[in-house]
């Protein structure tokens, strides 16, 4: 599906999975290289830079956003195109930023501002400051559930956490994948872009690459929070089961010598002593009960309890 847009001398086509004869009339209309076309038909594996006389072309990846589409696990491509007075992006799944920046696009051309600037370059810049800003967001979101996530760890219910921050573990992980090579593909567009736009947009560039470097570190922020909560959490839940496990060790020290006691008392036998005796109940249990209460002194002074 092909859509495009108008703002001023600058014109935005906007490419979703494409088809041949989308690829090659774009091909013909942007006089784009056949290699670069090829490139638009079925995703890239990784993200790269390729420069040409008149336009460059960038694949970046993006985590899915998560709050917004359910995609687990799921890094979502998007190529960038750029030209003089023309910007091309294609991509094969939906984009929420993207949607919100076309319609951010077509009020300022229908109020004519020029907040965009008069080439495709700044128009480019934008789309990358909304779709990192979104980001920012979708981290935010996260950021609350890691807040939520530590409320609960000292509430008692570190078993139930110990799958949520499992979740939050592979959000983490897969913003941290996506955006792995973002810094050094930012960083390759800037000998394009200023060949394009001029000395003044490395400015530009590096103002992008600030946004994305505030990302990577809140990301680098949430994932060392995450393993610091995850730590306590299993610190928490371990001693949990151990005070468990030591109660259970307990029990059955303190009534296996009372099971014993009580077995032996009840063999059918002639010779057992206190059997027949008018208060031979009475006495032996007396004499388990003082067992176990000698069981739990001890334990306590050797404090066990």
């Amino acid at each position: 599906m092909l859509s495009r847009h108008q703002h001023g001398t600058v014109t935005w086509v906007d490419v979703v999975s494409p088809t041949q004869d989308e690829i090659r009339a774009l091909m013909d209309e942007f006089s784009l290289d056949p290699l670069v076309a090829d490139e638009l038909i079925a995703p890239s594996v990784r993200s790269r830079v390729d420069a040409r006389n008149d336009y460059f072309y960038m694949v970046l990846h993006f985590p899915a956003f998560k709050h917004l589409h359910d995609i687990a696990g799921t890094a979502l491509e998007l190529d960038f195109i750029v030209g003089k007075q023309w910007i091309i992006t294609t991509r094969y799944d939906e984009l929420d930023p993207l949607h919100e920046f076309s319609r951010l696009f077509e009020m300022e051309t229908v109020l004519d501002r020029h907040n965009m600037g008069n080439h495709a370059g700044n128009v480019f810049y934008y789309m990358l400051s909304e779709l990192y800003s979104t980001l920012t967001d979708e981290l935010a979101h996260i950021s609350a559930r890691l807040d939520t996530a530590e409320e609960r760890v000292f509430q008692g219910y570190e078993r139930e956490m110990v799958e949520e921050l499992s979740y939050i573990s592979r959000d983490l992980l897969n913003y941290t994948q996506a955006l792995n090579n973002h810094s050094v593909i930012l960083e390759s567009i800037e000998a394009p872009g200023v060949a394009l736009f001029g000395y003044e947009y490395a400015r530009t560039l590096r103002s992008v690459r600030g946004e994305y470097e505030r990302l990577a570190a809140a990301i680098t922020n949430n994932s060392a929070s995450l393993i610091e909560l995850r730590e306590t959490n299993n610190s928490l839940l371990t001693t949990k089961q151990n005070e468990i496990m030591k109660v259970f060790t307990i029990m059955a020290f303190v009534t296996f010598p009372l099971t014993l006691f009580s077995s032996i008392f009840g063999m059918n036998t002639i010779a057992t002593p206190l059997i027949g005796h008018k208060w031979d109940f009475w006495i032996i249990l007396a004499v388990m009960a003082a067992v176990a209460l000698v069981f739990f002194a001890y334990f306590k002074y050797k404090k066990w309890l």
